[in-house]
């Protein structure tokens, strides 16, 4: 391991005491917010600095080890602790380097995904019916909650658009590279003559914004519309003004939501998403500029780069980014996305890790 690794590492520990002495002030529960900032900082150094320890306690092993391998007599278990040692450093090195990698702050927070349809017409909404089904299927995998801040439905099945918010721990982190345009080729079942169709949706995720980080909106750039809600919802949902329409005019960006009775918890949650999109936008036009200068291998998450291909007749899912072919498609659509997932997780770890080892630092 590089001396400037041992180093930072070294810097942690003594950032663990820090934060050790600090958590133990009882002055601090006063102030709940940085109570928790600090709780979750000193967990994640903690886990840091004892891999660390864990590594320097193996060095020490190896070196006992290799001592001993003139011993006839104890040659034999030498060699196998030799062997034992190294397999342990290589894979506490390997984590040890992706503990320095750069974490974004709001992969740990909740999402909200849009699905929208767009080229190939009554084929791309059943299409966005299809991803919909496939994302929430995925959250119920993953235990966690899933509501529909709204829908616009299309008259063959499936959705012009949709969106919805996902409740669960580092929601936003798992899915965020979904970002992007998701091509789909099939034989659409209003097709009589067999040929294979090609349409595309739209995909876009986005953290939910922390309530005391949240952009501030100006009520006076603001339009809001109330209408009746459209859609399953038993009686009530056609008797009263409930769904709330947001427009920032400033920028044009809508937000609506029409899942709750409430108008003011529909409001709420349409202003809710409309932050989220305003935060996007500001973040991908920021990307858009670094982009400029050093294009990601993941990419930026520009709502125009075609991400990944469904081929329905193949059974195939690629995922044109890292050049990622699996013949799942079956399980994937059920929402078995975990392949892809930790695929395109391990493709930005390696990038920020090659980073990492141009800078000298790893």
């Amino acid at each position: 391991m590089k001396d400037t690794l041992r180093q930072q590492f070294e810097r942690l520990s003594m950032r663990q005491a820090e934060l050790d002495a600090t958590l133990a002030d009882p002055q601090l529960m006063s102030d709940i917010k940085r109570w928790r900032s600090l709780s979750r900082e000193q967990s994640e150094v903690a886990e840091v600095v004892a891999d660390f320890r864990l590594y320097q306690q193996r060095e020490q092993d190896l070196a006992t080890a290799r001592e001993l391998l003139d011993d006839p007599d104890m040659a034999d278990m030498a060699r196998e602790e030799i062997a034992a040692a190294e397999a342990d450093l290589q894979r506490l090195q390997q984590q040890l380097q992706a503990a320095l990698l750069p974490r974004d702050p709001d992969d740990a927070r909740n999402a909200f995904l849009e699905i929208r349809a767009g080229t190939g017409g009554d084929e791309s909404a059943l299409f966005a019916g299809d991803l919909a089904r496939m994302y929430l299927r995925y959250c119920e995998r993953q235990g966690w909650r899933t509501e529909i801040l709204s829908q616009s439905d299309s008259e063959l099945g499936g959705y012009k658009e949709i969106v919805l918010r996902i409740e669960g721990d580092a929601a936003y982190g798992r899915l965020r590279f979904e970002s992007g345009g998701h091509r789909v080729q099939r034989v659409p079942a209003t097709e009589s003559q067999g040929r294979i169709h090609t349409s595309a949706c739209t995909v876009a995720v986005m953290p939910e914004p922390d309530e005391a980080e949240e952009i501030t909106l100006n009520p006076a750039e603001l339009r809001i519309d109330t209408f009746r809600a459209s859609g399953a919802g038993g009686q009530h949902i056609n008797k009263t003004d409930s769904a709330v329409r947001v427009t920032h005019l400033p920028t044009g960006l809508v937000a609506e939501c029409q899942d709750d009775r409430s108008q003011h918890r529909n409001k709420a949650k349409a202003l809710a998403v409309l932050a989220a999109r305003l935060r996007d936008k500001e973040t991908s036009e920021r990307a858009a500029k670094e982009a400029a200068t050093r294009k990601g291998l993941i990419g930026s998450g520009d709502r125009s780069d075609r991400i990944r291909t469904y081929n329905f007749p193949q059974g195939r899912l690629t995922d044109h980014r890292i050049n990622l072919t699996l013949y799942k498609l079956g399980a994937v659509m059920d929402g078995d996305l975990d392949d892809v997932l930790a695929a395109l997780q391990a493709a930005r770890a390696a990038e920020q890790l090659a980073a990492l080892e141009s800078s000298g630092l790893a």
